[in-house]
């Protein structure tokens, strides 16, 4: 029994990753499944749809490693975070599809508890600000908008859950209810301070306590596997949200390490230790993936649009057939010409936090061709990356804690050597890409593997960390300066406020 599972499901795939003690991938499968936008601001998952792929990928993996499931010591999970499930607690069924994290009609709800004065006291209690982006407005539009939900909700027949809580129920045939620190941490409904359930966040935004699951550290004892899914009763040992699970498979163990996820969007966490503090410049304060009874906390900055303006350039204006077609177009010029792309598709996140900012492309020419559009596109990436660790700075000094001395990186688009050096330009500190970029579902599979005994301690798993590549910084410092502060200036043009 040396082999781990981890289960990770994302935004727009799911997957399933079989490891072996030494963090190697031995099988992987992987689904895309569908994306709904019912109205422009509305994205949504068929729940269902979640939980078919990731049956049939945690089969299809465990099939390619060529071991039986009687080899597995234990699955780890982690998963989209905020994605809001409602269901059925008798039959199991969804009483609506799962409100994505990116989905916005819930702002309405949020101005009008911002209006009320509520932010402050809810950023002490949380660590998050008022936003659209948490669960618990979108649990409340659920309740408020699906006919019969609320009453259903207050009899006790309906329960609540992120997607870490929708498949520990369905795969243990519906026996545990539970989440972990990490997940629960993203709600706007836990206390980060006790790690409970807060009845005055509940009773704001009018949500029976009955929906809710049980928390529990990152490493505890999930259930087990119903039988008729893997022939045996595998134990479920390790859950995190993805970006925690990222910042845990990336050994960032220590306060003052930090890892950029480069995905869907990009998610910048630095560990903070154990005591919380309020970032003052517009990063949330979240639990990170917690291995034992201490509370750990994280830095988090989130970029809602990352590597999707990829794929907008791909669909929306068919500049490319692949994705990876992408930097190869961007390295036919040498430069972006001037262009500045600010993909505020959703608006923008930290640290700007404007709901109604809007994606504009400035700086064109009658010189300007898609390469520099492609270029501007992925350099996006990084200066939203930057302003994301300038903030973090800003606090670190604050706190006169250390500053950072490297970004670990990590998700799809960091295999993008183009992108990891304006990224290491851009912030004046070296990238380090490890030999396992999947780190997400290692990060499940190490806390899973800490429960079923396969690792002894975190130092073990700090061991196992490699670097693959390193991307030292080597444009001059004053160069870098002039391209953040246009940067700034095109930033200031898509914002509202």
């Amino acid at each position: 029994m040396s082999y781990l599972l981890a289960l990770d499901q994302g935004t727009s795939s799911t997957r399933s990753i079989v490891f072996d003690s030494r963090g190697r991938i031995v099988g992987m499968s992987q689904r895309e499944f569908a994306q709904h936008y019912p109205q422009p601001g509305w994205v949504e998952h068929d729940p269902m749809d979640i939980w078919r792929t990731q049956k049939e990928t945690l089969l299809e993996a465990i099939s390619r490693a060529g071991i039986q499931p009687n080899e597995l010591a234990g699955i780890g999970i982690t998963n989209q975070r905020e994605t809001t499930v409602v269901w059925d607690r008798h039959t199991g069924a969804p009483v609506y599809n799962a409100i994505v994290w990116q989905d916005r009609r819930a702002e309405p709800t949020c101005a009008a508890l911002r209006a009320q004065g509520l932010e402050p006291g809810i950023l002490q209690k949380t660590g998050l600000r008022i936003d659209a982006y948490f669960s618990a407005t979108k649990l409340k539009w659920i309740l408020d908008h699906v006919p019969g939900a609320r009453a259903r909700a207050q009899a006790g027949d309906l329960l609540f859950g992120t997607i870490d809580s929708w498949l520990i129920w369905q795969l243990t045939a519906g026996r545990c209810h539970l989440t972990d620190v990490s997940n629960a941490a993203r709600t706007l409904l836990m206390n980060v301070h006790t790690g409970h359930w807060d009845d005055d966040l509940l009773a704001c935004l009018d949500i029976p306590r009955g929906m809710m699951p049980e928390i529990l550290p990152s490493t505890a004892d999930f259930g087990h596997v119903d039988p008729q899914w893997l022939g045996r009763a595998v134990p479920i040992s390790g859950v995190a949200g993805d970006q925690q699970s990222a910042l845990f498979g990336q050994a960032c163990f220590r306060p003052g390490t930090a890892k950029n996820t480069y995905g869907t969007g990009c998610f910048m966490l630095m560990n903070i230790g154990e005591h919380f503090r309020i970032s003052d410049n517009g990063l949330v304060t979240t639990r990170a993936a917690q291995p034992d009874t201490t509370p750990a906390f994280a830095l988090e900055g989130s970029v809602f649009v990352g590597g999707a303006v990829v794929q907008w350039l791909r669909d929306g204006l068919q500049a490319f057939v692949h994705s990876s077609d992408i930097e190869a177009l961007a390295r036919s010029v040498p430069d972006s010409g001037g262009v500045m792309f600010v993909p505020a598709f959703t608006g923008l996140g930290a640290p700007w936090w404007d709901p109604d900012a809007r994606g504009t492309i400035t700086g064109l020419t009658r010189g300007t061709s898609m390469a520099h559009i492609a270029r501007a596109a992925l350099e996006s990436i990084a200066y939203q990356s930057a302003a994301l660790l300038q903030a973090m700075e800003r606090d670190a000094q604050a706190a006169q804690a250390a500053p950072m001395q490297a970004l670990r990186v990590d998700g799809g688009a960091c295999v993008n050597d183009l992108l990891m050096q304006f990224q290491a330009d851009l912030l004046g500190i070296p990238v380090l890409r490890p030999t396992m970029i999947e780190t997400t579902a290692l990060g499940a599979a190490f806390l899973a593997g800490l429960q079923s005994g396969i690792y002894a301690s975190i130092e073990e798993l700090e061991s196992l960390w490699r670097i693959e590549r390193q991307f030292d910084p080597v444009m001059p410092r004053d160069q870098a300066a002039d391209h953040l502060a246009a940067w700034d200036r095109a930033v200031r043009q898509a914002c509202t406020h």
